[in-house]
């Protein structure tokens, strides 16, 4: 199989990252209408850490989309968080491994930077850190003698960088807030949601779970003014409206929850989200999705969703800004046609790039997931977008 270093080349048609369009109109309720696309790049699929540790013998042998396993080094993959560092340059999380704690022990849970060039088109991967618990933070038993943390200690979704150079990390399996330093360190122990318990927390002690299957942390959002941290749930927590997902307030300084929180609803009970991002202290824009992929996939979209509920319905209020399987595409980029779909089973980041351009990413389940060519492993892909209308963002939600 071929190997790809880490400081590689995305496979790239694009003109620029985030070049500007046409602006459009809204719709006349106020909301927004067809998003444009402005950059296309990708992550070759078999990109993988160089002179790392083997991976991949829990899978079985494959071949899974044209790639046999296992692999000998740990693959680049699966971006299922991302943070911008305002210096061209983005943090990104990879997730549990390979979909489940059974199969993933053999995975190095990590962070890699990434560097896309808007003038060579190309993605550089300049590196990273690895996610371990030297200072025995965690209270129950890890895969790892070492404490080096794998897929199957916790399955992370979602990251945010906060004020001090820490890093957030929201995890499914408990589901658990972790704290990291600047080097991928935990820093305190896990912290829980009262109430809330995954099937595969290691602290049910026989108790039934409240929670689906890795249905924690898929979101994770920093509050504007850096205070407070809120985790959105990917499942419905037991007794709580089948398709109500919790989003809770946790205080940073306190490193505890409020107590408060509200309410996102799904537009499906089939859908999940994939990512939320602060746009000011009401405002949050969250990927909402279906689980299809390729010509099945019929919902991947972001909303603007407000905490303020002004319908008064219990849920925040929600406005669609972009729908992705529907971008305007006039360049042609990435070789596609004049309407560009952004159509894979899991879709797990956004970050704000200013007012009206957002960066999406996928989460490729390398090496399982095909949805942009049918038996063929999917990249990650890195596209940018342009909102028709501006979000008019707290300016620190840019920063």
């Amino acid at each position: 199989m071929r190997r790809l270093s880490i400081l590689l080349g995305a496979v790239v048609l694009t003109a620029a990252l985030a070049s500007p369009a046409a602006a459009g109109n809204g719709s006349a309720d106020g909301g927004f209408g067809r998003a444009t696309l402005t950059g296309f790049a990708s992550l070759p699929a078999e990109t993988f850490v160089p002179d790392s540790e083997p991976s991949g013998a829990l899978i079985g042998a494959g071949p899974f989309n044209g790639i046999a396993a296992p692999f000998a080094d740990q693959p680049v993959q699966g971006f299922s968080g991302i943070v911008n560092r305002h210096d061209g340059t983005f943090d990104v999380l990879s997730d549990n491994g390979y979909g489940n704690q059974a199969n993933s022990a053999d995975y190095l849970l990590r962070v890699h930077r990434i560097e896309p060039d808007p003038k060579t088109g190309r993605v550089r991967v300049l590196g990273g850190f690895g996610l371990s618990d030297p200072y025995r933070k965690v209270p129950f038993a890890l895969t790892r003698a070492d404490r080096v943390l794998t897929g199957a200690d916790f399955d992370v979704e979602s990251i945010v960088r906060v004020a001090d150079g820490t890093y957030w990390a929201g995890d499914e399996f408990g589901p658990f807030l972790l704290h990291f330093d600047a080097r991928g360190r935990l820093l305190d122990a896990p912290v829980a949601l009262d109430g809330v318990r995954a099937p595969e927390n290691p602290c049910l002690d026989g108790a039934q779970p409240t929670l689906g299957g890795s249905k924690g942390f898929e979101g994770l959002v920093r509050s504007v003014d850096g205070r407070r941290l809120y985790p959105l749930l990917e499942g419905t927590v037991t007794g709580d409206t089948p398709g109500d997902l919790r989003f809770s307030e946790f205080d940073l300084s306190r490193r505890g929850y409020t107590g408060k929180r509200y309410v996102y609803r799904l537009e499906s009970t089939a859908h999940a989200i994939g990512d939320a991002i602060a746009v000011d202290r009401h405002r949050f824009l969250v990927i909402e999705r279906d689980g299809g992929q390729g010509d099945a996939a019929r919902f991947k979209r972001i909303y603007l969703a407000d905490t303020r509920d002004r319908d008064g319905d219990g849920a925040m209020d929600k406005t669609l800004v972009a729908d992705l399987l529907d971008l305007a595409n006039p360049q042609g980029l990435g070789g596609f046609g004049e309407t560009f779909r952004f159509p894979f089973t899991t879709i797990e980041d956004v970050v704000l790039l200013d007012d009206r351009t957002l960066a999406v990413l996928n989460d490729n389940n390398f090496p399982f997931s095909s949805g942009r060519t049918p038996g063929r492993a999917d990249d990650n892909e890195f596209i940018t977008i342009r909102l028709t209308d501006r979000l008019h963002a707290d300016r620190r939600a840019l920063r």
